[in-house]
């Protein structure tokens, strides 16, 4: 039992190092990384891009994100909205802000075709009538919060000559589960997702954000458009790394005051849309197996180590030293973890006060995690906007 005890003892001091080393890379973060704003400087002579966003009953988003794009300061700007297949008062919402801007379409999607994923499908059809020489996918739950986000967008993708250029949205978080589990969740990407790595040339590790992707027409051709992904739950991801396998550039970039996109609201909605999101972005039970170890390590040993030692503290067990080493360093390793959870909180821009909640936040990631597992079974059932696929091993 010593000899076990001494092993949690190791393990938890190599976390608690880890979790330090989190303060020197938030530290370099801080100093040196590049945060998009509407300050980014771009000329006037841009080119033509088509937003284009896909909206399955969306009655409650759809106004506020055609709205906020079509108000943008863009000298060149159409915008093509596809119902797709709603059966709320979606397609109405934008037939009257059409009527009213000549520059959105209303694009109405009837049918899914055998193979096709509901979204891809969608946006694939608005795609073939898209003029732009840039095209900017968005998400219908995005809200623009900056007249100058695409234009800061495409003057940042022409300044890095990205083929892609995904901007990383800020998460509108409201209620207690949003606060605590959606940053948790985000986190757990960028294990495997590093923004310095995506942006590396030389690095195969690709990554994308659907919520706002902007994309040459060009390289959209080039790596075969939404036919190329359409039955991919995770298309973004997909798409951009098709873009590295083509030997394109692929960037991704923070952003701050540009946009804002509220995933989930409740907590059922959370495990169940992280759960597909996990699904679609890992893909194999290595990943996200490997997953739910790292998250179970850095997230929740650090709080069994210290309860352990402190219940055998309080209960006078033998030996002393065994005892004293487990509350010590589990206790350490829990505060070295939260003051990083703090730190990383105020540079997402996340509730820095809720940093307490980070072990509920793992509980509910590894919730997640493993329900993406069981959707890796042959004939398991994946639902999403009220379209169910199913998975083929």
């Amino acid at each position: 039992m010593t000899a076990l005890a001494w092993i949690l003892v190791a393990l938890t001091s190599l976390v608690g190092l880890v979790w330090a080393s989190r303060h020197v890379l938030i530290a370099i973060e801080r100093r040196k990384g590049f945060v998009l704003t509407e300050d980014y400087a771009g000329g006037e002579d841009l080119p033509a891009v088509t937003v284009v966003v896909a909206a399955k009953d969306e009655q409650d988003n759809i106004g506020p994100c055609v709205s906020t794009m079509l108000d943008q300061d863009y000298p060149r700007l159409e915008m093509i909205a596809v119902n797709d297949r709603s059966s709320d008062n979606t397609a109405a919402i934008v037939e009257r802000l059409a009527a009213a801007d000549r520059r959105l379409r209303l694009v109405n999607v009837g049918d899914l075709p055998t193979g096709w994923c509901g979204k891809n499908h969608a946006m694939h059809v608005g795609l073939a009538e898209a003029g732009g020489e840039w095209i900017c996918m968005i998400d219908a739950d995005c809200r623009q919060t900056s007249r100058r986000s695409l234009r800061s967008a495409v003057a940042y993708a022409l300044d890095a000559r990205a083929d892609l250029l995904s901007v990383l949205p800020n998460l509108e978080m409201k209620g207690f589960w949003e606060n605590a589990v959606q940053p948790v969740c985000g986190g757990v990407l960028m294990i495997w997702f590093a923004p310095g790595r995506v942006n590396d040339p030389h690095h195969a590790t690709a990554y994308a954000n659907g919520a706002f992707m902007l994309i040459r027409r060009s390289a959209y051709d080039a790596i075969g458009g939404h036919e190329a992904v359409k039955d991919r739950v995770n298309e973004d991801m997909h798409m951009a790394a098709r873009v590295k396998q083509a030997g394109l550039r692929l960037c991704v970039v923070r952003n701050q005051g540009l946009y804002l996109v509220r995933m989930y609201t409740s907590l059922g909605a959370i495990v169940r849309g992280w759960s597909r999101i996990f699904y679609g972005t890992f893909g194999t039970l290595g990943r996200l197996s490997l997953s739910v170890g790292l998250l179970t390590a850095m997230g929740l040993l650090p709080y069994a180590t210290a309860a352990l030692g402190l219940a055998a503290l309080a209960a006078g067990a033998a030996p002393a030293g065994v005892t004293l080493a487990l509350a010590g360093v589990g206790t350490g390793a829990v505060a070295m973890q939260l003051s990083v959870i703090y730190r990383f909180y105020r540079l997402i821009g996340a509730r820095a006060a809720m940093a307490w909640t980070y072990p509920l936040g793992c509980a509910v990631a590894l919730a997640a995690l493993v329900a993406a597992v069981t959707k890796l079974r042959h004939g398991a059932h994946i639902t999403w906007r009220n379209t169910t696929y199913t998975h083929q091993a």
